[in-house]
């Protein structure tokens, strides 16, 4: 039950994975609660994210209109962040096409520690997630979950022991660069439902981890 696994290895019936970017459009299938479009490392990404850790901070809170591009100006030029901003921008305009949004809020995020460690459902309608340095969003499959026990129905348990996890429940990861949909209980015909998912434990050598989030703005 605590086995943890990538999401590229398994099949699960409420998310689809796939090599092809169109297939991000099974999340609007309604069973459906997450989307995954693998995608291979950008090793010119991963070694300017590495070079730039300390000129990073904090990271970067931006709102763009389609066809903007993501202003990352503070941080140091050359071919790497010029990829860095094409591959967000890229992004930002699938997510604002498939949402028919007027705008898309970013955050890039520099992340110490897990933010959210435990499992949850966002009250949201889909979050696109992309990690581009260390452990990827954590995740498990509709099927053998006791969602009564999320949030106060846990008691202050842990995840692994609070009846939230079935016999055949696992934790799963969404691997580095692929580029995820989460649907949350918001979204239409989706109450009581949404991706049960939580932010992965950060070890010292994996420190800082650098996570994309985008929303749609209306």
């Amino acid at each position: 039950m605590n086995c943890i696994a990538e999401a590229h290895l398994l099949s699960r019936p409420h998310t689809a994975f796939s090599t092809q970017l169109n297939d991000l459009l099974r999340i609007f299938e309604p069973a459906v609660q997450l989307a995954i479009w693998q995608r291979p490392v950008d090793p010119l990404i991963a070694g300017y994210l590495n070079a730039s850790l300390a000129d990073m901070g904090s990271g970067f809170r931006q709102q763009l209109k389609p066809g903007e591009s993501p202003d990352f100006s503070r941080l140091p030029g050359g071919e790497g962040r010029d990829a860095l901003t094409t591959d967000i921008a890229l992004l930002a305009d699938i997510l604002g096409e498939l949402l028919d949004a007027k705008t898309i809020g970013l955050r890039l995020e520099v992340i110490g520690q897990a933010m959210c460690p435990r499992l949850h459902v966002d009250r949201l309608g889909i979050r696109l997630l992309c990690t581009y340095r260390g452990p990827g969003s954590e995740w498990v499959d509709d099927e053998g979950v006791d969602r009564s026990r999320l949030g106060a129905g846990a008691n202050g348990l842990p995840d692994g022991s609070s009846g939230l996890l079935g016999p055949s429940s696992r934790i799963e990861v969404i691997p580095s660069f692929a580029v995820a949909l989460l649907k949350g209980s918001l979204w239409q015909g989706n109450a009581g439902r949404g991706v049960i998912h939580r932010s992965p434990a950060v070890a010292p050598n994996e420190a800082p981890r650098i996570l994309l989030a985008m929303d749609a703005g209306w």
